[in-house]
């Protein structure tokens, strides 16, 4: 005779087991169901979005010059939305943006191109709308797809101003003949006596030296010691002419130079062309490489005339294919994104794995005033 308390029990364990399955059951639907609700969701929206787009039938980007064979790729994708590429450096293009604005006329759509007009002329103006709750497409609100498993916005509220690009960058260079880089592997080397009157430097605080100073002073291993000590013991010789920087350095007037990236100063164009130059690997030195977006930053303008064509740009430009596309037609760039191929990246400029870098756009690098007033007031002083 079986005992009731046993056949109790072994009853409530097997209603048990079944109320448990029913309820992984229960959840495993619940889950599929929710997962196909927004698969359902952004896929109702990507194509509203898109017929919206085709609608207004435009878009228009402020960019920097070169930049037109990303548009161009993609018009050829979208043909129903005709771009509107309006080229030009990045002052040139925010004092039309702000000209445009005090006029009450509200034409561009998208600016591309440096962080710093961002932030300074855009961000400020607050003309700027966010860029965060425009990612629809599931592989670009993926952030395990980026570098460091994130999206990189670069103003406070991280959701204004996003970046797209990550390359090493070199400020300092050399005479390919007659300086030994081996002899360098700190910042500190280069106030060694042996190099002083032996600089060809950009000028101090000119056009593109906001890196270079911002990543030496701010950096907690390097600081305003050397950049005071670099600007008034090396004798420095200081131009604005990217032609005599290279020159100069190529015929061996001057053995180094500094405070300009090799990009901005035409040094890779000139050492293809067979010159004597070259520049130092910042992945070598134990401070660490600077990191710089350079031109790959994104704003999207407050009332917008095209906004749903803006968003599929966005998208788009953030998506794998975009991101390829940009990689191959905007030159000596380095898409933060990690999942596409890095071939046809130049070396000198490609992320290294197990480099300690130094992201230019950190907030601890961010601070440009205090720079610029402690450069300033040195320069000033040395004359």
């Amino acid at each position: 005779m079986l005992n009731p308390r046993y056949t109790i029990m072994d009853e409530s364990a097997r209603t048990g087991r079944l109320a448990a399955g029913t309820l992984l059951v229960a959840l495993f639907f619940f889950g599929f169901a929710q997962e196909a609700a927004a698969e359902g969701d952004w896929k109702e929206d990507w194509a509203k979005t898109l017929e919206r787009a085709k609608k207004e039938g435009r878009l228009v980007v402020h960019a920097g010059p070169g930049d037109g064979p990303l548009y161009q790729a993609f018009q050829n994708k979208f043909p129903e939305i005709k771009v509107s590429y309006i080229a030009g450096h990045g002052g040139e293009r925010s004092q039309r943006i702000m000209s445009e604005r005090r006029a009450g006329q509200y034409l561009a759509d998208l600016y591309v191109g440096g962080s710093a007009t961002m932030q300074d002329v855009l961000l400020k103006g607050k003309i700027l709308d966010p860029v965060k709750p425009l990612l629809i497409l599931p592989e670009v609100v993926d952030e395990s797809k980026w570098w460091g498993g994130k999206h990189i916005y670069i103003d406070n509220e991280s959701q204004y101003i996003i970046s797209f690009n990550g390359i090493t960058q070199s400020y300092f260079h050399h005479n390919a003949k007659l300086v030994d880089p081996k002899e360098f592997r700190s910042y500190w080397d280069f106030l060694n006596p042996k190099w002083k009157g032996k600089f060809v430097t950009w000028e101090p605080m000119a056009s593109g030296t906001d890196g270079a100073l911002r990543f030496l002073y701010h950096h907690p291993d390097i600081g305003p010691q050397f950049v005071r000590r670099f600007l008034t013991e090396m004798d420095l010789t200081p131009t604005r002419d990217a032609r005599q920087f290279v020159d100069w350095l190529a015929t061996g007037r001057f053995l180094l130079a500094g405070l300009q990236s090799a990009d901005r100063s035409n040094l890779y164009e000139a050492k293809n062309q067979g010159l004597p130059v070259s520049w130092f690997d910042s992945r070598t030195f134990k401070e660490g490489a600077p990191l710089s977006t350079s031109s790959g930053n994104l704003v999207l303008m407050n009332r917008a005339p095209h906004p749903n064509a803006a968003k599929v740009f966005i998208n788009w430009l953030l998506s794998r294919d975009g991101q390829i596309t940009y990689q191959k037609t905007s030159g000596d760039v380095d898409s933060l994104r990690t999942d596409i191929p890095k071939e046809g990246v130049p070396p000198h400029i490609r992320r290294t794995a197990g480099v300690k870098y130094v992201f230019l756009t950190d907030p601890a690098y961010s601070d440009l005033n205090s720079v610029r007033n402690f450069v300033t007031d040195i320069w000033k002083k040395r004359k």
